[in-house]
């Protein structure tokens, strides 16, 4: 049985060489020593390192590839990126438990759903007086089929996916209509425009860069919006795709139908990396599934200043409570972020529910308080 055993392991031993052996080894000693809450720390022990380090996945990818940006950036949440689609199973016994924990006991043995859009005319407008929220968003994030994700792509695979994206873009019609602008030689006017809307993503935070997803920057990146601006696509910022729609105010509904029209329509000319038990795959294991954030920027002053009051209602429907900038910010002026937390098991219309019913509850104890 030994026997057979040291056989199996043999080929794969070979797949990983030297170098990036002796990287694994001292990134695993140093996240061994360095404080850390990221569920990385909390998952990975010796002997699960010893059992994945000599893995590989058909793009090449290795755990170094998985883990590195935990190792370097101890204070991450999380601490772990799929390089590609195929990591989530290579890398199985490490993903598992950190999705598990993260997406609320979705266990190793769970289904994720198939999608469901749900009736699209049950959401309202939240906040139709406009006293709370100032805006609302609703995302997903996609991958196409058949490339691996940021760390893995070639300057040329970053390109090519460029060109498939701005061209099925340029198909879409009515309220979604618009002009996709590459990063690649974007005149500055063009640029500060966008980033005075709050549209253009920047080069990747240290966690992105740390786990080598920020190579031949701008090469393959761009952005689509439409006439209106409530309607946009960021290709190849983190994932593949950023399918967002946004407007000023409180009608959900209204974001809602206009994000669920747009993926439905690009879904029908690209095909997306789906996997049977997770859903959508993304980079990130805490976009996994649905992959839908439901998101509104939100003064609620009276329960502001009651941090605990406000994180217990969150918790209690499943929400994250933000900066206003997003993750890692601060409040400012005491408008808060607040989105659905839950992306996996679930459907998409279950998921922008909890996020509707939580902060429907929200405004009420804040008008109550």
């Amino acid at each position: 049985m030994t026997i057979r055993g040291q056989t199996d392991e043999g080929p794969k031993e070979a797949m990983v060489d030297a170098a990036v052996l002796e990287k694994l080894e001292t990134g695993f000693k140093k996240l061994e020593s360095t404080p850390s809450n990221s569920l990385l720390k909390k998952y990975l022990n010796k002997d699960l390192f010893d059992s994945l380090k000599t893995k590989k996945t058909s793009f090449g990818s290795s755990l170094l590839d998985v883990i590195q940006s935990g190792i370097e950036n101890p204070d991450s949440g999380i601490g772990i990126y799929a390089p590609d689609a195929e990591s989530y199973t290579v890398f199985a016994d490490l993903f598992d438990p950190i999705i598990e924990d993260y997406h609320k006991g979705f266990g190793r043995t769970d289904k994720h759903p198939p999608k469901n859009w749900g009736d699209v005319s049950v959401f309202g407008n939240l906040d139709p007086a406009g006293e709370y929220i100032v805006s609302t968003r609703v995302r997903c994030g996609r991958s196409l089929e058949g490339y691996p994700f940021n760390p893995c792509l070639t300057e040329e695979q970053y390109k090519e996916m460029e060109q498939k994206v701005s061209t099925t873009l340029s198909g879409l019609e009515g309220e979604l209509k618009g002009t996709f602008y590459p990063l690649t030689g974007m005149s500055k006017d063009v640029q500060q425009k966008l980033i005075d809307d709050h549209f253009l993503f920047k080069e990747g935070d240290r966690f992105l860069q740390a786990a080598n997803a920020c190579r031949f920057w701008p090469s393959g990146r761009g952005i689509y919006h439409n006439e209106n601006k409530t309607f946009l696509v960021w290709c190849n910022e983190e994932d593949h795709l950023r399918i967002i729609s946004m407007q000023q105010g409180g009608d959900l509904g209204e974001v809602y139908r206009r994000l669920v029209t747009a993926v439905n329509d690009i879904e029908k000319r690209i095909p997306f990396s789906h996997h049977d038990r997770l859903g959508f795959l993304t980079f990130c294991p805490t976009n996994l599934g649905t992959t839908v954030r439901a998101s509104v920027h939100i003064k609620v002053p009276k329960l502001a200043a009651n941090k605990a009051k406000l994180e217990e209602v969150a918790s209690k429907y499943n929400l994250q409570v933000r900066g206003t900038r997003g993750e890692h910010t601060e409040a400012e002026g005491g408008i808060y972020d607040i989105s659905n937390k839950r992306r996996m098991g679930l459907t998409e219309f279950e998921a922008v529910k909890e996020m509707y019913d939580g902060i429907a509850e929200l405004i009420k104890i804040e008008r109550e308080l």
